[in-house]
């Protein structure tokens, strides 16, 4: 993904836009309580069933355990639910078999607060649970700067508002010029971020 020189609310934009092209739904989510509501929403939608306020704390509590690779772990399994009925039902959070099943939103300058308030700039969420964060910086703005705004959210709020932010798996980076990637991980560095590649492993940005 390559974008000319621009500066970051365009580069935002323009993003979102491209995000959208390819079957993102945009949604407008501004704080955690909208966060939360939302994902209460595509939880029922992706689950194909109606998960009450009491129902969906109980999933809540089971979201908040364990650390970033325990939280991988829980993407992956399902989760027994005593429903208000009674009955059990088994809640997916993610659809490993056929990508196609999830539901992709995308969203922008949510904002959360930890032990500092942060805003961020672009986060693609799947079933309504936010597994990509893309931070960007205008172009005359070194790409480095874009992995620093990354590393101040996880240290002062991923943990915060039931640590939802923990499951991001993939974090994105982009100046205008250059776009990289890196896994979600405790020691990130610099060092461990990526550009894309082809088949041939020759750089795509």
């Amino acid at each position: 993904m390559k974008i000319g020189h621009q500066s970051e609310a365009v580069l935002e934009n323009n993003l979102i836009k491209q995000l959208r092209d390819l079957s993102y739904a945009s949604v407008k989510i501004q704080d955690c309580e909208a966060l939360v509501a939302n994902l209460q929403s595509q939880f029922s939608l992706f689950n194909e069933t109606t998960i009450t306020a009491k129902e969906f704390d109980a999933i809540l509590n089971h979201l908040a355990k364990g650390n970033v690779f325990e939280k991988d772990k829980t993407l992956r399994d399902r989760f027994q639910l005593t429903k208000e009925d009674g009955t059990s039902f088994y809640v997916c959070f993610f659809n490993t078999e056929d990508n196609s099943k999830n539901l992709l939103q995308v969203t922008n300058q949510i904002s959360l607060e930890g032990s500092y308030k942060n805003r961020y700039d672009v986060t693609l969420l799947v079933n309504g649970l936010p597994l990509v964060q893309i931070e960007l910086k205008r172009s005359d703005i070194e790409i480095k700067e874009a992995f620093n705004q990354i590393n101040s959210c996880q240290n002062h709020s991923f943990r915060s508002n039931h640590g939802l932010f923990q499951y991001v798996q993939l974090y994105v980076i982009i100046n205008g010029v250059n776009t990289k990637y890196l896994a979600n991980n405790k020691l990130q560095s610099v060092k461990q971020t990526f550009f894309w590649a082809d088949a041939n492993n020759k750089n795509t940005t």
